[in-house]
């Protein structure tokens, strides 16, 4: 029995070649990636779970869902006990506290939830007043408001108009003539803002600070000061040059004692001078004062 001699590593020619696996495309670029198929599907039901939520929310907004939802939830819980009963204020020591009731209490609704506590503090604000304050809820049924009140002053006379304002010069509350506090008089229009300014000059000087009476803003542009003794200082422009002068009329005034002594007025507008203006002798024939906006 005769074999057939097979060579080795010779080709088998009676077999034929397997054709080669098509891979389409995809799958090759799908090979490449680090993401495995079955996680990218994952990823992709993701995104678009995700994308109809979004539309979602953006059609609930569009239908004022939400607020409508918080308003009802809101409204749920007040009608379980939690409304607005009382206010609590404190901090109050010379302003009426019927303004303050008025504001917390004008509300659209009366569940404590609901209450805007923000919008009841920048309405306080904007009372001249109150110089600052915090709003919060007390549950069940209190809000309490912590006021910080502004300090009069000063009195501000404008256009026979008499106002009581602050250090700083805002406006507290109108006056009546009958009712003026024992506090310095700043008259003029636009004096109440310079008051923080005239504080700054009186500063300087204390003793004449105690003795002032009232401050007349001239011609929106300089001070006359006025003293409980009767006389009146005429101050030139400028805060550097006011003070110049209005303290070496005090380092005078300590050493010769001049207010007090019957003088009617010291004009200290001209530099390094001081004209002062004597009581009007029986029979002396009266000579009109210079403006005092000059």
């Amino acid at each position: 029995m005769s074999a057939a001699r097979v060579r080795r590593g010779a080709p088998n020619r009676g077999r034929p070649k397997k054709a080669a696996p098509r891979v389409s495309v995809p799958k090759k670029l799908a090979a490449r990636l680090p993401v495995e198929q079955a996680e990218a599907n994952r990823l992709a039901t993701w995104a678009f779970g995700l994308f109809v939520l979004a539309i979602a929310a953006v059609a609930l907004i569009a239908l004022d869902v939400p607020a409508k939802v918080g308003l009802a939830a809101g409204e749920a819980v007040g009608d379980a006990g939690f409304r607005v009963k009382s206010v609590d204020i404190q901090g109050l020591k010379r302003m009426d506290p019927k303004p303050v009731y008025a504001i917390a209490l004008d509300q659209k609704t009366t569940a404590m939830p609901l209450v805007d506590v923000s919008a009841i503090r920048q309405r306080l604000l904007d009372y001249g007043w109150i110089k600052d304050a915090r709003v919060s809820r007390r549950f069940p049924d209190t809000l309490v408001i912590d006021v910080v009140e502004r300090k009069p002053a000063a009195l501000w006379q404008d256009d026979q108009r008499l106002s009581l304002i602050d250090a700083e010069g805002v406006v507290l509350d109108r006056v009546p003539v009958s009712q003026m506090p024992d506090l310095p008089l700043l008259i003029g229009k636009g004096a109440n803002g310079q008051a923080v300014r005239l504080e700054r000059l009186l500063d300087q000087v204390p003793a004449l600070k105690a003795q002032l009476a009232s401050a007349s803003w001239v011609g929106q542009r300089r001070w006359d000061l006025s003293f409980q003794s009767g006389e009146t200082i005429a101050l030139p422009e400028g805060a550097a040059t006011a003070a110049a002068a209005l303290t070496k009329f005090a380092k005078v005034d300590k050493s010769s004692g001049l207010l007090g002594r019957g003088m009617l007025r010291f004009d200290l507008r001209i530099p390094g001078k001081m004209i002062v203006r004597l009581p009007r002798e029986p029979g002396e024939p009266i000579i009109p004062e210079a403006p005092s906006e000059s």
